[in-house]
């Protein structure tokens, strides 16, 4: 199999929406917060607890379904910590965001050992299996890579569509993006600035955690040290690439991914002739620089990292 019949194979295309499928998650966590003017640099810690939280839930019993759901949670009560110093205090989202990163990490290692002291591998659980979608998996190429996936990744393409359905469609999303834009003419209008924002990071920062445990809960069946491996900052740059709508992001993600499992299979494919180091940069460079020609029209939310408080004009 050559370099461009790779493109053609449906496991590519299956692997390439796996890949995607927590990326999903935390970029239209990313994009709500952003929306609504916090940047939350907590990404990378938040997906870390999600992934550790829902993880441990299953391990010690519980159903699949709860350790999403407890994932979702413990990703929250960071969001609403990230909120509090951000919004109504008003201080550095950039430093905020960084130590919300570094305390969830650390927290979650610790809460590891402390559990699980004797460990020396990675328990295992048994994760979502695919969900074949009945006459539609059947389609050729198209059917094994959108409709034979486990459950989380219907879940994130539903999430991208009712979340651009809020944004686009309900007064709450009209009210959000406002807020992203100008906080003062919403305030006008007797609605809280704070509430917003505070309720945007917190609802964000849970789709963040949900992101996280897909990779323990769907893509693996365990929970390791530096899994994310730094997919959150990633999906800092599919917000900017998908120009803050959660469509184009999407299709950020998605290409992204691509790139991902082009280059595990380009390896095999070199036989070993080009250092696999080149390969794995691969996704990361192709990425700058389709950020680079976007980011030149990309339109940002005005009021991004422009703290407000009550009455100012």
């Amino acid at each position: 199999m050559d370099a461009l019949d790779i493109l053609l194979t449906g496991s590519f295309w299956l692997a390439a929406i796996r890949i995607a499928s927590p990326l999903i998650f935390a970029t239209m966590g990313e994009l709500i917060c952003e929306r609504a003017g916090v940047l939350n640099l907590g990404i990378e810690g938040i997906m870390t607890v999600g992934a550790f939280t829902g993880w441990l839930t299953v391990y010690l019993g519980g159903d699949l379904w709860l350790g999403v759901a407890v994932a979702a949670l413990a990703g929250m009560v960071f969001g609403l910590l990230h909120g509090l110093l951000t919004v109504p205090l008003g201080l550095s989202q950039h430093v905020t965001g960084i130590g919300i990163t570094l305390l969830a990490t650390s927290l979650t290692y610790f809460t590891y050992r402390l559990a699980l002291p004797e460990v020396t591998s990675p328990p295992k659980i048994e994760p979502f299996q695919p969900l074949p979608i009945p006459i539609l998996s059947d389609i050729p190429l198209v059917g094994q890579a959108l409709f034979n996936q486990t459950p989380l990744t219907y879940l994130a393409f539903g999430l991208v569509a009712a979340v651009a359905w809020v944004l686009y469609r309900t007064p709450v999303g009209i009210a959000l993006r406002a807020v992203g834009e100008n906080p003062a003419a919403v305030e006008a209008q007797g609605i809280s600035v704070t509430a917003i924002r505070m309720g945007a990071v917190a609802v964000g920062s849970a789709f963040m955690a949900v992101g996280g445990a897909f990779l323990t809960m769907s893509a693996f069946n365990s929970f390791f040290f530096e899994m994310i491996n730094g997919r959150g900052w990633v999906c800092i740059a599919l917000v900017v690439f998908g120009s803050w709508r959660p469509g184009k992001a999407l299709l950020g993600a998605v290409l992204f991914a691509a790139f991902d499992a082009y280059q595990v299979r380009l390896q095999q494919v070199t036989g070993g002739v080009i250092p696999y180091q080149v390969f794995l940069m691969l996704p990361y460079v192709l990425s700058i620089l389709a950020l680079v020609v976007v980011a030149r029209r990309a339109s940002y939310p005005k009021a991004l990292m422009a703290p407000y408080q009550k009455g100012e004009r």
